[in-house]
């Protein structure tokens, strides 16, 4: 099968890692730790886990692609802001 349709680069390729590695590793906080019930946060929304991480990926492309836009490459102060968004997400949603 051959992929050359794709652009497959080195940072395409981190970035499907890090995705998978984050859903291993809610898989093991959730086996370690069963439930992780729904909470309430700061959005009025009852969130699990997997909710807030859905949120923190669908975000970080969000501001990747509007860092984009308005300031161009590179995408790292972009990554940065998606951290610390990841971290309010997960705290307060």
């Amino acid at each position: 099968m051959s992929l050359s349709w794709m652009a497959w680069t080195w940072p395409t390729a981190v970035f499907f890692v890090c995705i998978a590695l984050a859903l291993a590793g809610m898989t093991i906080w959730e086996l370690r730790r069963p439930g992780g019930g729904a909470r309430r946060g700061v959005l009025g929304l009852d969130t699990t886990r997997g909710d807030r991480l859905f949120i923190t990926l669908l975000g970080s492309a969000f501001i990747h692609l509007a860092w984009l836009g308005l300031a161009g490459p590179p995408v790292w102060a972009a990554l940065g802001i998606s951290v610390i968004y990841g971290v309010a997400v997960f705290r307060w949603v």
